[in-house]
């Protein structure tokens, strides 16, 4: 690929950046895209910027090309190219739908956009352009850009294809470009093999080869161009399964074979199907090569007669029967859900929860738990939802942290929204409620302790401090009225609910849920409805921004899900062996417990 004479330096001044690739291996149905999109956030919330390189549905390229001939035998290739390319195109649109739909800033661009040019046979061309500026506006403003591989605009012919396989050189030159020096290859295998695994089952993995190497063994798996191009740009190529923690590295050194890994299946407990609840259902069904699904816990069960996606049981004893792995609680309340997350952590079952409420207030009860029984306990959902708050603050500990501030309450942001609008306070409430933003007792939301809870939690992961919920300052939502919204809006400015926690001389945490108003310009006067905005402030006083949405079902779901693969994926580190302690339920339907053997 030619110069083009463009600066890298907008990139590498980005967040860490990754780019992926799904081919139509893995994009098989249209189901498949919530799977990428999971896929796609698990880098987000590590701290990575992602760019998202997409082949067409599996099959839909190849329907293009009989069509091509069909209708326009012996027409040009600049003609059949145009046909071709449509399949990336739709594909690139549905995959931003999907993170959309669970609060990722995404961007989908077409080549032009972001000037991606190629050169030489239209149905076979090489790439010899990309503006990194343009692309770089493009990552500034989004955490997900996505492009169509495969295809690119053409000096002459206005539209080029890059022959079979295609896709894999785009993710190669967008890495090359961007900086990014590593491009992550999604296939329907966990990495290259020395023989077919279907065929040979003694086939051996490699954890590396070399790019010769990797021209031989993968037998088409990678394109030959993008190996080369990998090679001639110095790019590591990784090549993936779906969700998979293991992966075959293409970089300079020898070939290794890695050792055999079994991935066992986890059985699952999922107590409470709310629509939170049945969003992690649906991803738990998508993976039933990793997951096994007890009885799901409900209060009514004869109400689910025509769900089909599971069996579902308002015995506790049901629901937790066989001893399950991991206990994912979206039942909601505090004392009882933390009283049961408790015994299964003291019985080394792995928990995953959204619930703040039970997390805020019982925070030592259920790490002491955890701690006692050897298990997991993930709950990055409870926080932000699909905005990764929690991992954002986990991750900035080896620096420190002196101060974290966000927007976290969709209610919040909803009433001050429609105050702004000149609504009284009793009917912007009513109409969150009818919405679904608010309670039937709104009190939570409205006086802060929702995002006091969030905020409590924050507190304990950002500074190791204890502050419960009920000693954050708070002010009401009731107290701002349509005239001082009016009054701020002159001035430029929008009211929000923020909830800020900052380290004071001698080490102590001070917070509050405060209601203020922000300058237009200010990241969080954006924050629409679920929409939940944070910043990040460094010991060193950089500033992390993390957006995404706070609420709602496949936000939420997608974060709780994320959780659960995490524990997955240790698990297959640790070669499958992560299991359970035997447990026992009691007789009590209505609250199952977990308690040692």
């Amino acid at each position: 690929m030619k110069p083009d004479g463009d600066s890298l330096e907008p990139l590498r001044k980005a967040a860490r950046l990754c780019v992926l690739k799904f081919g139509g291996s893995v994009l098989t149905n249209l189901s498949a895209y919530a799977e990428a999109a999971a896929e796609t956030y698990r880098h987000i919330r590590s701290g990575e910027k992602t760019i998202v390189i997409v082949s067409a549905l599996h099959g839909e390229t190849d329907g293009l090309y009989d069509e091509a001939e069909k209708v326009g035998a012996g027409c040009s290739p600049e003609a059949r190219a145009r046909l071709v390319r449509l399949g990336e195109f739709r594909s690139a649109a549905l995959m931003g739908l999907a993170l959309e739909r669970i609060g990722v800033r995404a961007a989908v661009v077409d080549p032009h956009e972001i000037g991606l040019y190629a050169e030489g046979d239209p149905l076979d061309a090489d790439l010899c352009g990309l503006d990194v500026n343009r692309l770089a506006e493009k990552v500034e403003q989004a955490d997900a850009v996505i492009v169509p591989g495969f295809t690119a605009s053409h000096a002459e012919a206005g539209a080029a294809v890059l022959g079979r396989g295609g896709t894999d050189l785009t993710a190669v030159v967008f890495a090359a470009k961007s900086g990014a020096q590593r491009v992550r290859l999604i296939k329907d295998v966990d990495g290259v093999y020395t023989d077919d695994p279907a065929k040979n089952p003694n086939a051996g993995r490699y954890d590396r080869l070399d790019y010769a190497a990797a021209l031989k063994a993968s037998n088409g798996l990678i394109q030959d161009k993008a190996i080369r191009a990998a090679e001639a740009e110095g790019v590591i190529l990784e090549v993936a399964a779906m969700g998979a923690a293991e992966a075959t590295r293409v970089l300079p050194g020898p070939a290794v074979i890695g050792a055999a890994r079994g991935r066992r299946r986890q059985r699952v407990a999922l107590l409470g199907c709310g629509s939170v609840g049945s969003g992690v259902l649906d991803h738990v069904r998508q993976r039933r090569d990793l997951f096994a699904l007890n009885p799901v816990l409900v209060r009514h069960p004869e109400m689910r007669a025509g769900d089909r996606r599971a069996s579902f049981t308002s015995q506790g004893a049901e629901a937790l029967a066989g001893g399950p792995d991991l206990l994912v609680e979206m039942m909601g309340g505090a004392d009882d859900p933390a009283a049961l997350m408790a015994d299964a952590l003291e019985a080394g079952v792995h928990v995953v929860t959204a619930n703040k409420a039970a997390v805020a207030k019982h925070f030592d009860k259920l790490h002491d738990a955890a701690r006692r029984g050897g298990a997991r306990f993930e709950y990055s959902a409870a926080v932000g939802g699909g905005a990764p708050m929690i991992e954002t603050v986990r991750r900035l500990q080896p620096v420190g942290v002196s101060a974290v501030e966000g927007v976290m309450n969709g209610t919040a942001n909803f009433i001050l929204s429609r105050l702004g609008e000149g609504e009284a306070f009793e009917d912007a409430l009513a109409e969150a409620q009818r919405l679904g933003f608010a309670e039937a007792d709104p009190s939570a939301d409205v006086d802060g302790h929702d995002a006091a809870d969030k905020l409590s939690i924050l507190i304990r992961e950002a500074f190791g401090v204890a502050l419960p919920p009920e000693r954050i300052a708070k002010r009401s939502l009731s107290e701002i009225t349509p005239d001082m919204c009016a009054a701020a809006a002159e001035e430029g400015k929008v009211y929000k609910q923020i909830a800020r926690a900052w380290r004071v001389p001698g080490g102590a945490v001070d917070a509050e849920v405060a209601i203020e108003p922000v300058a237009l310009s200010h990241p969080f006067a954006g924050a629409r409805n679920e929409q939940n905005r944070a910043l990040v402030t460094d010991s060193h006083g950089r500033v992390h921004a993390v957006y995404g949405k706070g609420a709602g079902r496949w936000p939420t779901a997608a974060a709780v899900f994320a959780d659960m693969m995490d524990i997955q994926r240790a698990s297959a580190c640790d070669g499958g062996s992560v299991s359970a302690s035997p447990v026992h339920t009691s007789a009590e339907p209505a609250r199952p417990r977990l308690q040692r053997a």
